[in-house]
């Protein structure tokens, strides 16, 4: 049955649907010889279907994983030329495509979502969606009420762009420092360092713990594992997940 190509690439697990149109837009996708266009369709059990050249692969069977990065991790598949460093890829021992769910910068640590649901990683990526993210931040000094009202009702960066509006609660004191609870539905590169940066509170360590209705649990750093179905369905469930007061 002819399915839209973005469709069809995204179930061989080549990235979400928003990726798989780019790599259609940038002419790298060809049906029967034919450079295609963006919303055409095919049918991928009689129509030859190709990425850079290449036959695309059989629809893989869909997984998810959840995965502890530990610090000085890239939360990428693959490391960039000439870069040694270890990836998100490399801590999960299972075969196929798999991509992480959005970025957690290489000195975070905590939740990773690993799949090759690009239907699911666009739910849970794209901004519309306003998927939430938790995160317990460790900060070198205890903030006073301004700076956390400040951080409540949202930071200008250093690039002009002001954050939304976050959810940040005191957890608890730790020496001269404190631990913060800090639940965002964007997720800007660096975002919580750069607002603590502005707001002149340094920060000690990232630790995400969430990401929409799937919890860390009980995982260590480096340790991995399937989701639940009842997870899984949680994920991809039609209700906002709303941030806990």
């Amino acid at each position: 049955m002819p399915e839209r190509l973005q469709k069809i690439l995204a179930q061989a697990g080549y990235g979400s649907r928003r990726a798989c149109e780019d790599f259609i837009s940038a002419g790298r996708v060809r049906v029967n010889g034919q450079i295609a266009s963006l919303g055409g369709k095919a049918d991928p059990v009689i129509d030859k279907i190709t990425l850079d050249g290449r036959p695309i692969a059989a629809a893989e069977t869909i997984i998810y994983i959840a995965l502890y990065k530990p610090r000085n991790v890239l939360s990428t598949v693959e490391s960039e030329r000439g870069d040694d460093r270890q990836t998100v890829r490399d801590l999960v021992d299972v075969s196929g495509h798999l991509y992480p769910v959005g970025r957690l910068d290489f000195e975070s640590e905590g939740l990773v979502l690993m799949t090759n649901d690009g239907d699911l990683t666009n739910k849970l990526t794209h901004p519309k969606f306003g998927h939430e993210k938790e995160y317990r931040v460790l900060l070198a000094r205890r903030p006073d009420t301004d700076q956390f009202e400040a951080w409540k009702r949202g930071v200008v960066l250093e690039d002009g762009y002001k954050t939304q509006p976050v959810n940040v609660r005191f957890e608890g004191a730790q020496g001269k420092g404190a631990w913060v609870r800090v639940v965002m539905g964007e997720g800007r590169k660096r975002q919580i360092r750069e607002t603590c940066q502005q707001l002149g509170l340094p920060v000690v360590r990232i630790l995400r713990v969430r990401i929409g209705s799937l919890q860390i649990g009980n995982l260590k750093p480096r340790q991995w594992r399937y989701l639940t179905m009842q997870e899984i369905e949680g994920l991809k469930g039609k209700e906002k997940k709303t941030s806990r007061q």
